[in-house]
């Protein structure tokens, strides 16, 4: 897989060529991490987004359709404070792409790190900031941020986000620059993507020195340009990220959620195919309902799926002080 070449054909694995890749993810991420998963909380903090991307129901225009909500600064300490009290020690901040709610995340954050201490980690995923701001949320305890470039192919990218990838790769090495551990991600199956475009995503991942890269199938949601387009593919999904778990053996890859809405079992392989982290959402109900992010029927992710699908895989859950998590 050192080459072009070998990487798409990689993709485009199906049967015993898939189990045969697979089988190589699992055998680097045994020589990297063990058997251990990283578990993490995420706070969905508001729908609000000021991008108007094609695939997304939470997109600009969508803002009349959609009731709109933010949380305070106190529900994103209360909400942290249950991940804490779940024996997670990974918080994750993630919501639309909007500056609106830098203060409050900000003020969030270090009132969190001042109760809970110094071996809590959280991520912050808010879309682009000035470096300055992310200065800021660094400053306040944010010690990793999740900024995913979706497409590295610019044509595509200004297509579906109607916005430059160039800014976005800005962003990226300014988090780089300033000290924090970063995160990517890549769309697989979207309209217009070529295997070409996909295995750039990989190399792209590479280049930029990432410390986490997901990948998440293509699931066309409602009220979007794109709603009649079909679903991903989960197989293409499944083997870029073992790609990039033998590409890239130490770092940090999700079995995301889109895996198990378009296939149940999803994230069962996701794990298979070499991913180490899953992540339980923690957000309230009434929140939960309006952040659309793939539609009103979107998979939410329990810690009584987590633990069934880490113990069927013969795996143990890391960054938990509790082993049995409530459901």
């Amino acid at each position: 897989m050192t080459n072009q070449r070998a990487l798409i054909e990689a993709l485009r694995a199906r049967g015993t060529e898939q189990q045969n890749l697979f089988a190589a993810a699992r055998q680097a991420r045994k020589l990297s991490s063990g058997d251990a998963i990283t578990l993490r909380g995420v706070i969905e903090v508001t729908n609000v987004c000021r991008v108007n991307c094609d695939y997304c129901p939470m997109r600009r225009e969508n803002t009349r359709q959609n009731e709109r909500f933010q949380l305070s600064e106190d529900d994103i300490v209360e909400m942290g404070a249950a991940i804490v009290a779940a024996g997670i020690r990974v918080i994750l901040i993630q919501g639309g792409e909007t500056t609106t709610l830098l203060a409050v995340v900000e003020a969030a954050v270090r009132r969190l790190m001042k109760f809970h201490g110094p071996k809590l980690e959280i991520i912050v995923n808010l879309g682009n900031f000035t470096s300055n701001q992310y200065h800021r949320l660094r400053d306040a305890g944010v010690s990793s941020y999740i900024l995913k470039h979706e497409t590295s192919n610019p044509e595509l990218f200004r297509q579906l986000r109607h916005e430059s990838l160039e800014e976005r790769l800005r962003c990226l090495h300014d988090l780089k620059s300033l000290g924090f551990k970063v995160g990517t991600g890549l769309i697989s199956s979207l309209p217009g993507q070529s295997l070409e475009s996909i295995a750039e995503d990989i190399r792209l991942a590479g280049r930029l020195g990432v410390d986490m890269c997901s990948v998440s199938p293509f699931i066309p949601a409602p009220n979007t340009p794109m709603e009649h387009v079909p679903n991903g593919d989960n197989d293409l999904a499944l083997n870029a990220i073992a790609c990039l778990r033998i590409l890239y053996p130490n770092i940090l890859i999700p079995s995301v959620s889109a895996l198990e809405r378009t296939s149940v079992g999803g994230q069962s392989r996701g794990l298979d195919a070499g991913a180490n982290v899953l992540t339980v959402n923690f957000t309230k109900l009434e929140h939960q309902r309006k952040y659309l992010i793939y539609g009103k029927d979107r998979f939410v992710v329990t810690t009584s799926h987590v633990q069934k699908i880490v113990a069927d895989a013969g795996l143990h859950l890391e960054h938990s002080i509790d082993a049995t998590l409530a459901a």
